[in-house]
């Protein structure tokens, strides 16, 4: 099988994210997220985010019918910046993160963009477990306001 092939086996499923995904979009982040503000001390990004305004952009990219998983991605000159993932708890353990995760780096190629980059705050110790084992390498660490994170890139072939 080729790599392209593999690539839209990982991926089928998930698809731009429509204006009637919003409340889906926000629900979904909130309670991937929502766990994490008492171990951080704040509100964690993804979940103060413009939802509408980010879908409206063709940031966001869905998952499930109904949504149970998304990314939030941003194309630069020469990286994707993968903003936000989020898997609600119920559908953890199913392969819908590592779905996404595939889903970003063909996306990136198919934008022809070098890299993916990304952050996770330095709390959020199991994003620093999950983020190695997909070939991100930590670049840094630093704090940005408030929140202290970690930031990776992946190169791909």
């Amino acid at each position: 099988m080729t790599d392209a092939m593999e690539d839209a086996g990982t991926t089928e499923g998930i698809r731009p994210a429509l204006a009637a995904d919003v409340p889906a979009v926000r629900a979904v982040t909130d309670a991937a997220y929502h766990h994490y503000i008492a171990r951080i001390g704040v509100v964690p990004k993804p979940m103060e985010a413009d939802h509408p305004d980010d879908v409206a952009a063709g940031r966001v990219f869905v998952t499930g019918e109904p949504v149970n998983g998304l990314v939030v991605v941003e194309a630069f000159e020469d990286h994707l910046f993968l903003d936000s993932i989020a898997v609600h708890p119920g559908a953890q353990g199913r392969g819908v993160g590592r779905r996404l995760l595939d889903f970003v780096d063909a996306h990136a190629r198919a934008l022809g963009l070098p890299e993916v980059r990304l952050y996770t705050n330095a709390l959020m110790w199991e994003n620093q477990a999950i983020y190695p084992k997909y070939g991100y390498e930590v670049v840094e660490r630093r704090v940005d306001g408030p929140y202290d994170r970690v930031h990776y890139r992946k190169r791909l072939d």
